[in-house]
């Protein structure tokens, strides 16, 4: 099944916050002219044009939530990508790259960014310390260690504020909001993440003692619109919204690195047989959860504006229909061989708990109208990795357990 892309932007002010907000919706459609999609789990189509309005609106109250969440001093910048996969569900998902996508210019974190005067061999000027005699070297750097370890206290803190009120926002949207998705099969999910597609940066260890945390907000839509009809509470809607709030651990697991390190091998061109890396594939550690592997893709290298070389088919000097055309045929053959791969040697990580994750977010090659998605995101359980190293599953039943979410066609 095809997807399209409808990309939207919109920006808005209001009470001195501002919020972007950027919509890359993906809807499936059956056809390139199809006008509705037809779902397992339904008696009645899909009207494709009427949930791209429904989601529209849905973007902007989710926004329009996150933006209550803070005080009217606080600059929010927020980009959202929207995504839908037929037969998983609709997904919200903000940069995973961000920090702390808020600055703070008032209310409970005040002096978030501030310095601490301090009189010790100094005067105090408001903000400002001028100093007006020489300091024991061993003084200074006490007191800026002391001030470092407060900034990063005070940062960690405002982030978790954060992070918390991005999920009280995700609850009140899946809940109070989530029965006005009428096009959205009751069995499919509403998410809510900051698992966007760009790619994590390491920057959260330089900005506070504790990396960013991985979020996830999710719920089955039919769940959600039960209280509405009158067969629940909202209460009992709220419970039934799985939340994950798992912390970047930084420690050192050798298996783990390992897995980097093979993947990172596996795809450099020489051995690729797809496509490849020329970057680290590298990893998140999440506290209960798992563990996330990054990947990005390339297909193609470029020699000149027309002309195109793909190494791991040893082609060089094609034209860019010829090179679109062999892509496509490669994603398909790709996406097996990283399944079989994931399962070949992932079941050898044995820092992974029975009921952890080993997830491979993958960014794809770009290559606009080919068909293919822009990312691809794996995931298996622990426990089937250990059933399958004990022998107590067959491969074919291990790859049947793969969980696959696809993003936005190309």
């Amino acid at each position: 099944m095809k997807s399209q892309p409808l990309n939207r932007t919109r920006s808005w002010f209001s009470h001195g916050l501002r919020a972007c907000a950027v919509l890359a919706l993906v809807l499936g459609v059956a056809g390139a002219s199809a006008q509705k999609v037809s779902h397992a789990n339904d008696a009645k189509p899909m009207d494709e044009n009427q949930l791209r309005r429904e989601v529209e609106l849905a973007q902007n109250i989710l926004a329009t939530l996150i933006k209550q969440q803070f005080d009217e001093r606080t600059y929010v910048p927020l980009e959202l990508s929207v995504s839908y996969q037929s037969g998983y569900g609709l997904t919200f998902a903000m940069p995973s790259s961000y920090v702390l996508p808020i600055v703070l210019m008032g209310g409970g974190a005040t002096g978030l960014y501030s310095e601490q005067a301090t009189t010790v061999g100094s005067r105090n000027y408001g903000a400002q310390t001028l100093t007006t005699e020489p300091r024991d070297p061993r003084e200074v750097m006490k007191l800026e260690n002391a001030r470092t370890k407060q900034r990063r206290s005070e940062l960690d803190s405002a982030r978790q504020a954060y992070t918390q009120r991005i999920i009280d926002a995700a609850k009140l949207f899946m809940a109070d909001f989530g029965d006005m998705l009428t096009q959205l099969p009751a069995s499919e999910k509403i998410i809510v993440t900051n698992q966007g597609n760009q790619p994590r940066t390491l920057a959260g260890q330089y900005f506070g003692s504790q990396p960013v945390a991985y979020v996830s907000v999710e719920a089955t839509k039919g769940d959600m619109v039960l209280h509405k009809q009158g067969k629940g509470t909202r209460q009992q809607a709220l419970d039934k919204i799985k939340v994950i709030n798992a912390e970047v651990v930084r420690t050192v697991e050798p298996d783990l690195e390992l897995l980097s390190s093979i993947f990172t091998r596996l795809y450099r061109v020489d051995l690729a047989k797809t496509f490849f890396v020329e970057q680290q594939v590298y990893f998140d550690r999440l506290r209960d959860f798992g563990v996330v592997y990054y990947m990005q893709t390339l297909s193609t290298t470029q020699t000149s504006y027309t002309s195109f070389d793909l190494p791991t088919l040893g082609l060089e000097d094609v034209d860019l229909a010829t090179r679109n055309k062999k892509v496509t045929e490669l994603y398909p053959r790709f996406e097996q061989e990283l399944k079989e791969n994931i399962l070949e040697y992932g079941r050898t990580v044995k820092a992974l708990g029975n009921d952890e994750s080993l997830i491979f977010k993958v960014n794809i090659t770009p290559c606009p109208d080919c068909g293919i998605p822009a990312s691809l995101e794996m995931s298996i359980k622990g426990n089937v990795l250990k059933d399958y190293q004990a022998g107590k599953i067959t491969k074919d039943v291990a790859l049947g357990k793969f969980v696959m979410k696809k993003g936005s066609i190309q």
